[in-house]
């Protein structure tokens, strides 16, 4: 009886976090994404701690979750992570305007953003 056990949406070496209604455009935050691609969590964190860019806060705060999730739910080694993949998704776009000269309207596009971080443990080779 019972209900079969959800398949899991990652590897077993991987944990993955995601952070929906970023208040910035794909295009910003795939910059930052970008910065850390493949690098070993430390050195992504400390990338995004002295990062001048305003998302990085966020982004932050979502690589930490996923060290988090790899560390307590799928008994992970924090020494060993690796950023695997952080990709960007559009999400809705809130439509705001001015009004301008001669009757005309300036259309103001306030854009929102979705962030996937997944985290893979890699053993180092001796």
């Amino acid at each position: 009886m019972g209900k079969e056990k959800n398949p899991r949406r990652v590897a077993d070496n991987e944990a993955m976090a995601k952070l929906r209604m970023l208040r910035t455009s794909p295009q910003k935050l795939n910059l930052v994404a970008a910065m850390i691609r493949g690098k070993k969590v430390d050195r992504a964190l400390n990338d995004l701690t002295f990062s001048n860019k305003r998302i990085a806060i966020d982004v932050k705060k979502c690589l930490q979750s996923a060290i988090a999730n790899a560390e307590n739910n799928h008994n992970l080694d924090v020494d060993e992570l690796v950023v695997a993949e952080a990709y960007v998704g559009k999400n809705l776009v809130m439509k705001r305007g001015r009004p301008r000269a001669r009757g005309r309207f300036g259309r103001i596009m306030k854009p929102f953003s979705e962030l996937t971080i997944k985290v893979r443990q890699v053993e180092e080779q001796a």
